[in-house]
């Protein structure tokens, strides 16, 4: 590969396909790197306009960000960071040809804007990322909102404020339960978005609906499979969650596998049934299907992209892949990478520095994963985690602001390395100057 780079007497093409933590700040590593000197054509490929950082979903689904005020764009950064942005959803590979190819893209009005493309590539990165995994549920796509995008999140909250003003037209009548919002997935995810919906309701009730009542007219209900929440993470963490979960009410049932789903609420092998007036889906992860058929690429059984630790899928030396929707083995090669947003930040950096040696003729680097620890926020009610490596020999348990200002780090760090210090800077002084000025909620 690196030979054929060489004897090219054009610029070697990096195409890059997925704008989310690792593709956008590898694309912008390798601009700064290659592009800005006419080293390298690095070309970035996505399906939204937009990049928002994934761990923010659930902040948009509350309704405590405004994804329109955190989002940057991808034609701006391209211009900025020296690569080129492509539109377009990714639904096909020609190995032998070395091309991908990318569907039509319409509006609202399903009038066609873009038609279907085929972008050449020297050297490819696969970082389209993961969605939510629904294992086949019955009434799952059709009844529950999966929350793995803005639009998703944008929907959510909307009904859910809808819910709210429907509560302050029409009291309750006697013996009616409370609306019930049940987030099926004990993770990070379904966690934090618990917490935000109980603040967002006390929130709501305090614009004017004399007739909401959050403690009264809101059940939230959090289901999940194994035996205890967020069961990927330290128990400790875990456990102190958990309590503080509870002491908002949030009702918590570990061990109940969902069976169904329908417009009445969600049905679980236990027999239980909790009826449901919104029910969010953030249980598990599977890489699109798209990916498991493409040209002979070998994937696992979530459609991950099977890669050495070079991040060269296993197939293919030419083509590599990072983050959710790669399978990289560990440094005890029993395990693989895990799918998280610090994942996907290493890999990048990782990488980046990889394709830099391998256009100057030097070996690829292997990727050595770095455990820093977990946070979980739980609004303003509380942030837990665990920091790991750097820190100490093993894990240290943090909690309180220490570990809000460290949750709100990471949200920073992420913005430094796509946008710069002093654009993060500025941004950050704005969203300060946001914060007095608007309410506390979207509230639309």
């Amino acid at each position: 590969m690196t030979q054929a780079a060489g004897a090219s007497t054009s610029p070697h093409r990096i195409t890059i396909v997925g704008g989310g933590a690792g593709g956008l700040e590898l694309a912008v590593r390798l601009g700064k790197k290659l592009g800005r000197h006419k080293k390298a054509i690095i070309t970035l490929v996505d399906v939204e306009r937009t990049h928002l950082w994934k761990p923010l979903l659930h902040q948009v689904a509350a309704g405590t960000l405004d994804s329109h005020a955190d989002e940057l764009e991808y034609l701006a950064l391209a211009r900025d960071y020296h690569f080129t942005f492509r539109l377009g959803r990714m639904d096909g590979l020609n190995r032998s040809l070395k091309e991908i190819y990318v569907a039509p893209t319409y509006d609202e009005n399903g009038e066609e804007i873009l038609p279907r493309q085929a972008i050449p590539y020297d050297t490819l990165v696969l970082a389209v990322g993961s969605q939510t995994n629904d294992f086949g549920t019955p009434g799952a796509r059709e009844h529950a909102i999966m929350l793995d995008s803005p639009d998703a999140a944008e929907r959510f909250h909307q009904q859910l404020v809808n819910a709210c003003l429907r509560a302050q037209a029409k009291a309750r009548a006697p013996g009616q339960g409370r609306f019930t919002v049940t987030i099926i997935g004990g993770g990070a995810t379904g966690v934090e978005l618990s917490a935000e919906l109980h603040m967002t309701a006390k929130i709501i009730s305090s614009y004017g609906l004399a007739n909401f009542d959050p403690e009264k007219d809101l059940k939230i209900v959090i289901v999940d499979a194994a035996p205890r929440l967020l069961q990927a993470l330290p128990e400790r963490l875990s456990v102190a969650v958990g309590n503080e979960l509870r002491s908002l009410d949030i009702e918590i049932h570990t061990n109940e596998r969902v069976v169904d789903v329908s417009k009445d609420g969600v049905k679980m092998a236990s027999g239980k049934f909790i009826p449901s007036g919104l029910v969010v889906w953030a249980a598990g992860i599977k890489v699109a299907d798209f990916v498991k058929n493409l040209d002979g690429l070998e994937t696992n059984r979530i459609n991950q992209l099977v890669v050495q630790r070079t991040l060269q899928t296993s197939r293919d030396p030419s083509i590599f892949a990072m983050g959710d929707c790669a399978a990289c083995p560990l440094e005890d090669g029993k395990t693989t990478v895990p799918p998280r947003a610090q994942s996907a930040h290493q890999e990048a950096y990782t990488l980046s520095k990889s394709l830099v040696r391998m256009l100057q003729g030097k070996s690829l680097l292997e990727f050595k994963y770095r455990d820093h620890g977990s946070l979980v926020s739980l609004g303003n009610y509380s942030t837990i985690g665990s920091l790991m490596g750097a820190i100490a020999k093993g894990s240290v348990f943090i909690e309180g602001n220490i570990a809000k200002w460290m949750y709100w780090w990471l949200h920073k760090h992420h913005q430094i390395v796509v946008n710069g210090v002093f654009r993060t800077w500025l941004s950050t002084w704005t969203d300060a100057i946001n914060w007095i000025r608007n309410p506390r909620i979207k509230l639309h």
